[in-house]
């Protein structure tokens, strides 16, 4: 298989790290994997490899302040969560329709990765995208124990950190990535919002109306912070989805929560988004 590392600049210039797998200049389309929240690309390399097999070329990215995109320190670093679609997402499926020299790419997203795709400028560059776990952050959509941790971490823990350390040390809790203070405070505060990002009338919220290529929006049972009720949320902003609910269990699976799609003892669940993709085309 083959994987390049590259860097591609963001619509500001800031230097996103990037993976290429498959051959651009043959192959189906580009497809453009957009991390969940403080998640590094190379989660997701298992997944990019198997679409490179089935004949796409595919690119995962670190958005800015994340895994290889992040700088020497967080402190003071001048990023939102906007960021991420507004200037790195747009500025990678530029770099893949230029690459291919196709005038579409496909899109996979994964939580924040599919929320924020509406906010493409040129969203008619999209043939299609297939979300995972894209759901509406607001804590009272989120299941079972997760509503209050998540009500807690955006009201307390997040403010909180940030003014004490001046980012949010998010792999002080667990394996997550840390998070510039930008994007902590902004996200925290669309989860405290009923409408998540789409009450934040500072965006362009426009966009999400212009988004008319096939969305494939899977919420997973057993994913107590992608409920289906907070994806149906979130993919309502969106005006073509088909919505399919995913049972672990259907693919000899014990569990699979909000990360466990992209691993690689889930590749048994990979087939039919696959076969979605291709029908696309």
């Amino acid at each position: 298989m083959r994987v390049i590392d590259t860097s591609i600049a963001a619509r500001d210039g800031y230097p996103l790290s990037a993976s290429v797998f498959g051959d651009p200049g043959d192959c189906k389309r580009a497809i453009v994997v957009s991390s969940a929240t403080a998640v590094a690309r190379q989660y997701y390399r298992h997944y990019a490899a198997a679409l490179a097999e089935a004949g796409y070329a595919v690119v995962t990215y670190d958005y800015r302040g994340i895994g290889g995109s992040a700088p020497a320190t967080l402190k003071g670093m001048p990023a939102r969560m906007r960021d991420w679609g507004l200037l790195d997402m747009q500025a990678v499926v530029d770099w893949a329709l230029q690459s291919t020299g196709r005038k579409q790419v496909c899109l996979v997203g994964h939580s924040v990765g599919g929320q924020v795709a509406g906010l493409l400028e040129n969203s008619d560059a999209v043939r299609a995208m297939l979300t995972v776990s894209a759901q509406s952050g607001h804590w009272r959509l989120q299941g079972g124990a997760q509503r209050i941790s998540v009500a807690f971490h955006v009201h307390v823990t997040f403010p909180l950190m940030v003014k004490a350390v001046g980012y949010m040390p998010w792999s002080w809790f667990g394996s997550a990535e840390d998070l510039p203070p930008g994007v902590a405070l902004e996200w925290a505060r669309w989860c405290r919002d009923r409408r998540y990002l789409l009450g934040d009338e500072s965006l362009p919220l426009e966009r999400y109306a212009r988004f008319t290529a096939p969305v494939l929006a899977y919420s997973i049972e057993d994913d107590q912070w992608g409920t289906a009720r907070s994806v149906d949320a979130m993919m309502s902003a969106y005006a073509n989805v088909e919505r399919h609910h995913l049972q672990p269990a259907d693919f000899g699976l014990q569990q699979l929560g909000h990360f466990g799609f992209f691993r690689r003892n889930a590749s048994s669940a990979w087939q039919p988004g696959i076969d979605w993709l291709d029908a696309q085309n």
